[in-house]
Formats: structure tokens, C-alpha cells, sequence
């Protein structure tokens, strides 16, 4: 039998196998006794003649300590299996994670060995490109939610409860986008400030289900996704396998960086590459770093039934160092009898070299179009032209070309202003994070009629729900697929805090109490409209037939002039009107 990492269980035994081929020595810590492994090429391995289910384990792996060498062997530190499925409890954040000699032992939660997990027959997924993908946080979307039992709030089964699922029916949603569940932990500068991560964009171990969220582990998640195909709503999940919670130098030592430092990407001096501002870049250039990505892709897919993923500062996973469309981890998506068919979404950016790559995906990626948020809202605040406005409407040909749309066209998403913060504010109000309102986009596309903030002025807040709706009324209206942030429907607010990553508490949770229930009828009758004519909106027909005021023919100059404030257009025999004076998006058959 071939040895491959991660543990297996058979009717003969389990086996355990790690990779760290420069380590001296590695230690199975099975139920707090160590065990001694034994080399085996780049993996050190034990086996047992026993069925371990059920049993806790981490490594203690010995070596030099020499991190300015990529050498970060510590026998002190308890390691989490990178290729555990289960853990014991959540991550916290210590200083003796990077303190060299101390123990972990009392920190590091242990990966629970699971024996063999049943698999979901593969299916084709449930989705269909040109709907409407809903993007949830799934801590803060049902902590305040009346009609969810207590016990349930803030975790993956809760979205199997049937008032949730009525709300996604009712809104047609074809899949909910779960931003991260997979284990994490808190950046090392949040604690002490009394705050942690809402968001889970910090991974540790990429398939293990965090067990604040997911406590029934990976049973919760199939369950939950199952309830949810019952009702016609697919799931993606957004995964982060662009750098792990161990941070940079100063992170702690946690599980690779512990094992097997090659799977982070070095500049040439050797110092870790930060292409994504978290301190730490996972080397995609390596095969076992693109196995490690397979494999969790795979586990998802086989033994939870998900339909796709959303992949998180997605050029990472293409460079080496520099972002190439024919990087290997694309074909090996493809040749994946598990992956091949799912459904692909890129966040097609990071902060490195050449790391804006909108466009640059394959043919079988969508990905997200923060070009189409940016020019809507530049478009209603009164500073983009309708040419402008018509190459989002049209599906983005100038960056994705004239087929079927590829564009995930979004207002906001969890990263920035909220829908209604961005009619609101002006500026970000960021202070409650602790970083004296330097972090977040400072320069996010907002207006505030006005006012910064909130404010009791009957024309001022009338002003702000026509421009939102407006808004919405262009996404809906726009060729390819959408995707709208839990609670935009019905108006959630920030409070200006367009960085809400460290707000666990009621910045970020929905206010099902105080929704705009109006604006929530709006954008379901959107909704429903859309749902029933999703094949006009996969690909922009070669004439759309694009008219000005009162019906005239577009002039060159009409396009481009900042006094043009009407334009309509033709989807067969969907007839789309959008009025900037009058604040009005118009849907005709």
C-alpha cells in the first residue's frame, strides 16, 4: 500500500504519516503518548495494529532551529497534522506559539482520527451560472435570527433551519457562498485588544471544520448541505490557500512551518514572501503544497457534497513566483474526476507583482468583477458615463470577451462598505478595530448626500434607499452571475466600519429585528424576476439594441459625455431601462 500523508484506518490498523523531510526525528503524540516514527522518504510514518478512531494526536518534530534557514524545529511545540479533518477545540493566540522551548502542549487543539467517511454520490452541481449567489458569513448571519433556536446560532446547521431556508427561497438564491470555515486563528495583534477574527481568513489546518462553527464536524456539513439541495440552493465554499495563520517570522510554530518550511514561498533573500499581506505566501510552485490543496478540495467535495469553491487571493495559487494562466494547479483542477466539474470562482487579485489578474482565469473560472462594483457605484454617484455603465451591464466584455459571462458582478461584499455604508459614509469609520482607522480601503468608492452617517432628514434618507435600489436594480439587470452579501437585501449597516474582519459582535451580525423589510420585498421581486429568465443573462446578445432618451440612437459623444443620464437595452424581449436622474431602473417585456 503506497503511503500518503494524513492517517488512514483499515480493518488491520492505522497509519500515520507526516511530511518533514528535514526533520531528525518526529513523534506521533497519540492520546499525550509519544510515539516514535520511522523515516520513510519525505514522510515519517507509524503504524499501529490497532483501529485508532476516535483518538487524539498531534507530531513533536526535532531538528535544527534556524528559521533564517527555513529550519523552525522545535520538540516543544505541539504540531497540528495538516492533514487532519477534525480538531478538539479552536486556536487561540499565544505568545508561546513563537517562543522557542516552550510547550504548546496546553494550547494546540489535538486532530481527532476519523475512520473512513462516507461519500456523497457525485452529482452534477447545484447551480446555475447567471443566478444569484449569496455570500454569508455564517457566525454573524444567524447569531441575532428570532426564529433560530439558541443552541444552533452562529453555526453551519443553522442554515438548514427552515426560516433560513425560506428567506434563500424566498430571495431565489442559487447558492450560498460560505465565507471561511475551516479551523483559524486569531492574529496575534487582536487579543490583546480584546477583539478577534469574524471573518476565518486565517487558516491553520485546511480541512479541519472549525469547532465553534461546525461542531459536529464533517456530519454537520453534509447534513447541512443536503437540507439545502433539498431546496434547490447550492453550496461554495470559500476556501483560503493562499497563507496559513502562522503569520510571518515572528507567528507562531503551529503545524507546516513546524514540519516542513518549504511550503512557504521566499523572496530571494530568503525572507517569506507576503504577496497577501498576511505575512506569509503558500509556494503553489510545489507539488505537495498543490496536493495539500487537492486533497482538501477533494475531501469537501467526496465527504460533504459541495459544489464549489471561491478561492480566496486565487493568483497565489498560480505563481511561481509570478502569477502564469497555465499554472499546473489548473490542470490539475481539470484531470480531478471530484473537482473537474465544480464550480470555480476566483478572487482574482493579491498584492504582489502583476497579482491584479481579472480576466486572466480559465474559461471555466468565474470571477469576481470589482471593476463592475466600482463603475455602478461611480456610475450613481454621478462620476461614470453610461459608456462605462453599458461594458459592466454588457457582461465586462473588455475583460472577459464576448462569450459566456464570466463576471461575478457584486455591489459589496464582506470586504468594504456595506451596501447601504456606502450611500452613508464618506470615509471608513474604522477605529473600533484598534489600528487608529488606518486599515481598510481608504479610498472605497462612497458618497453621503450630505451627511456623514446616520441622520433623521426625510430627503436625505429618501435619497439614500433611491440609490441603493437603483443600484440593485442594476445588478439585477446586469449579464452574468451575481452575488449579493447576506443582509444587503434589507439594508445591514456597519456603521461605517468598512473592515469588519475583528468585529464578532453585533458591527457585523444581522439585524433580523430591524431589517428594511420594504427594501428586502424590493430585491425579492428582483429576484424573482431574474430567476425566471437566467438564460438571457449568461452571455450579452451581439446587438443589444442600446437606445438613449426618449428611444434616440446613441451618438460616439453620447456615450462618453458626463450629460448623458439614460440608457436602454434589449435581451431578446426583455427591454432594461436605467435613469440616473430619475434615480430608476425599469424591467419590460
Amino acid at each position: 500500500m503506497s503511503i500518503t500523508p494524513g492517517v488512514t484506518v483499515t480493518p488491520t490498523g492505522t497509519t500515520f504519516a507526516v511530511r518533514a523531510p528535514q526533520a531528525r526525528a518526529v513523534a506521533l503524540v497519540l492520546d499525550d503518548a509519544p510515539i516514535v516514527m520511522e523515516r520513510a522518504g519525505d514522510l515519517w510514518v507509524a503504524q499501529l495494529a490497532r483501529d485508532c478512531t476516535g483518538a487524539l494526536y498531534g507530531y513533536r518534530a526535532d531538528g535544527d532551529w534556524a528559521p533564517e534557514r527555513g529550519l523552525w524545529f522545535d520538540p516543544a511545540k505541539l504540531l497540528v497534522d495538516p492533514y487532519a479533518v477534525e480538531l478538539d477545540r479552536r486556536f487561540r493566540q499565544h505568545p508561546a506559539l513563537g517562543q522557542f522551548g516552550v510547550d504548546t502542549a496546553p494550547l494546540v487543539p489535538r486532530a481527532r482520527v476519523i475512520g473512513p467517511l462516507p461519500e456523497v454520490p457525485r452529482t452534477a452541481p447545484c447551480f446555475a451560472r447567471g443566478g444569484l449567489i449569496y455570500e454569508v458569513n455564517v457566525r454573524g448571519f444567524t447569531m441575532q435570527h428570532p426564529d433560530v433556536p439558541s443552541p444552533l446560532r452562529g453555526t453551519v446547521a443553522a442554515l438548514a433551519h427552515p426560516a433560513i431556508i425560506a428567506h434563500l427561497k424566498m430571495l431565489h438564491i442559487s447558492a450560498v457562498e460560505l465565507m471561511p470555515i475551516v479551523a483559524w486563528i486569531d492574529e496575534r495583534h487582536l487579543p490583546p485588544l480584546g477583539l478577534s477574527n469574524a471573518w476565518g481568513y486565517n487558516p491553520v489546518a485546511m480541512m479541519a471544520l472549525d469547532p465553534g462553527l461546525c461542531p459536529g464536524g464533517v456530519a454537520e456539513l453534509r447534513e447541512t448541505v443536503a437540507a439545502l439541495h433539498a431546496a434547490g440552493i447550492g453550496v461554495i465554499l470559500d476556501l483560503v490557500l493562499n497563507h496559513s495563520g502562522e503569520s510571518d517570522r515572528h507567528g507562531g510554530v503551529l503545524s507546516l512551518r513546524g514540519l516542513d518550511d518549504s511550503h512557504y514561498a521566499k523572496e530571494p533573500d530568503g525572507q517569506l514572501s507576503n504577496v497577501t499581506g498576511c505575512g506569509n505566501t503558500l509556494d503553489f510552485a510545489q507539488p505537495h503544497v498543490r496536493a495539500l490543496a487537492l486533497a482538501t478540495m477533494c475531501h469537501f467535495v467526496r465527504h460533504a457534497g459541495v459544489d464549489g469553491f471561491r478561492f480566496d487571493l486565487a493568483p497565489v495559487l498560480a505563481r511561481s513566483p509570478d502569477f502564469d494562466p497555465a499554472a499546473p494547479i489548473f490542470a490539475e483542477i481539470a484531470a480531478d474526476p471530484w473537482l473537474a466539474d465544480r464550480v470555480l470562482i476566483a478572487e482574482p487579485w493579491d498584492i504582489g507583482p502583476g497579482g491584479y489578474a481579472l480576466g486572466r482565469f480559465p474559461a471555466n473560472w468565474l470571477e469576481w468583477n470589482d471593476r463592475f462594483r466600482d463603475d455602478v457605484r461611480r456610475f450613481w454617484r454621478g462620476d461614470a458615463t453610461i459608456g462605462t455603465l453599458a461594458t459592466r451591464l454588457a457582461g465586462s466584455s473588455d475583460v472577459f470577451g464576448t462569450g459566456p459571462s464570466r463576471s461575478v458582478n457584486f455591489l459589496a461584499a464582506h470586504d468594504g462598505f456595506t451596501l447601504a455604508d456606502c450611500v452613508t459614509y464618506a470615509q471608513r469609520h474604522n477605529l473600533a478595530n484598534g489600528e487608529e482607522n488606518r486599515d481598510g480601503h481608504g479610498g472605497e468608492v462612497s458618497w453621503n448626500h450630505g451627511v456623514e452617517g446616520p441622520t433623521d432628514d426625510p430627503r436625505i434618507r429618501a435619497a439614500r434607499k433611491a440609490d441603493v435600489e437603483a443600484m440593485l436594480g442594476t445588478l439585477f439587470a446586469s449579464t452574468g452571475t451575481l452575488l449579493l452579501t447576506a443582509g444587503d437585501e434589507f439594508g445591514r449597516t456597519q456603521g461605517g466600519n468598512n473592515n469588519a474582519y475583528a468585529q464578532d459582535n453585533a458591527t457585523s451580525w444581522l439585524d433580523w429585528e430591524g431589517r428594511d423589510r420594504e427594501l428586502e420585498a424590493h430585491v425579492a421581486r428582483l429576484a424573482a424576476w431574474r430567476a425566471g429568465r437566467l438564460d438571457v443573462f449568461q452571455r450579452f446578445p451581439a446587438d443589444g439594441h442600446w437606445r438613449g432618451e426618449g428611444g434616440a440612437k446613441l451618438t460616439a459623444e453620447d456615450w462618453q459625455s458626463a450629460d448623458s443620464h439614460t440608457v436602454s437595452f434589449s435581451l431578446g424581449a426583455v427591454k432594461i431601462a436605467v435613469d440616473r436622474r430619475a434615480r430608476e431602473v425599469h424591467f419590460t417585456e
